[in-house]
């Protein structure tokens, strides 16, 4: 079974191709806005429709496979921006009419996760879900994903980018601001505003453009928001071990490839028994294979629409959406 999967939820469209569980590969394209900008969806979409095309030619060729040989179509149906995401979708749709094989809507968050347990051979993990638009630990249970704690704002990535974008650091947002902090001879206090199991990033970003028109050196401010917003990830990460006692610790989401985040985390993990996984450089952005390899294990499953039912979804929640493969991948 030849799966295409098709991820365009922010500032990437990716098409990848996933074959009888395995992924074969994927290609992109990212959306870059002006300096000083943030993502503007219309902007996003055009860019998309433009690469769409030649992505999937790219694709297919490099691949060696033809479009008539794909069996099932899988499209990042939510959460994101409303513009880019029916870009994905109408392609979805013109494929899936065009060869007359189903088509898989699949939720973006939990095609993160499912790729990072895939990538590194994770069974019953607590996840840590971060990135531009996710911040969420969560624990597989009862059909679900469950979340044991949240953003109750901003997701983590977005918070640091929003600074970056304003002290002029440019994008993407974390990594420069990483770099930026690692000349720091010192940190200054920063809030960390945690609620229950919960967390909130806005008063970070805005403390951070506090501190600059303050004249705190830029170094010193980058490091501490960095570190401020991991310990606070740290923090109930370790609460949700602690309730779990989960054996593994998978991290996924394209602020996986912080170095910074993954020694943190590594020493929470050991402190409480867990072996830490990380989601490969590769895999941790937003990605077609991600797609393509949840589309996969759905429609294996049984889940699958029609191009007239087939509906983008801005807002959802990924402990709205069943999850009937999950003990599939504890076979392999």
């Amino acid at each position: 079974m030849l799966v295409l999967g098709i991820e365009s939820t922010a500032h990437t469209i990716s098409l990848g191709l996933v074959r009888d569980g395995d992924v074969l590969g994927q290609v992109g394209k990212t959306y870059v806005p002006p300096s000083g900008l943030g993502i503007h969806p219309r902007e996003a979409a055009d860019h998309h429709s433009q690469m769409a095309p030649q992505l999937l030619s790219h694709l297919l060729d490099r691949h060696g496979v033809s479009l008539s040989d794909v069996d099932v179509v899988a499209y990042a149906a939510g959460p994101g921006l409303g513009p880019a995401l029916r870009v994905g979708a109408v392609l979805a749709r013109a494929i899936a009419i065009k060869l007359g094989v189903p088509i898989v809507p699949v939720h973006h968050g939990i095609a993160h996760i499912e790729i990072a347990r895939y990538a590194t051979k994770s069974c019953d993990p607590l996840v840590v879900l971060i990135s531009g638009g996710h911040t969420v630990i969560a624990g597989y249970s009862d059909r679900r994903y469950r979340v044991f704690g949240e953003t109750l704002d901003v997701a983590i990535g977005n918070a640091i980018d929003m600074f970056a974008r304003e002290a002029g650091l440019g994008f993407p947002g974390v990594p420069a601001v990483e770099r930026c902090g690692e000349s720091a001879d010192r940190l200054v206090e920063f809030p960390m505003p945690i609620v229950g199991q919960d967390m909130s990033y806005a008063g970070l970003t805005t403390y951070a453009l506090k501190l600059l028109k303050e004249g705190v050196p830029l170094s010193v401010i980058c490091k501490s928001l960095v570190e401020a917003a991991y310990y606070m990830l740290a923090e109930v990460t370790e609460r949700a071990l602690a309730f779990t006692r989960k054996s593994e610790l998978v991290v996924a989401g394209g602020v996986a490839r912080s170095r910074r985040l993954r020694e943190i985390l590594s020493q929470v993990g050991a402190y409480h028994g867990a072996e830490v996984k990380v989601v490969p450089d590769e895999y941790a952005g937003d990605n077609g294979a991600m797609i393509a390899l949840t589309g996969y294990y759905a429609y294996k499953r049984g889940v699958y629409t029609t191009p007239e039912e087939s509906f983008v979804r801005q807002r959802w929640r990924l402990d709205a959406v069943d999850v009937p493969w999950f003990w599939d991948l504890c076979n392999r």
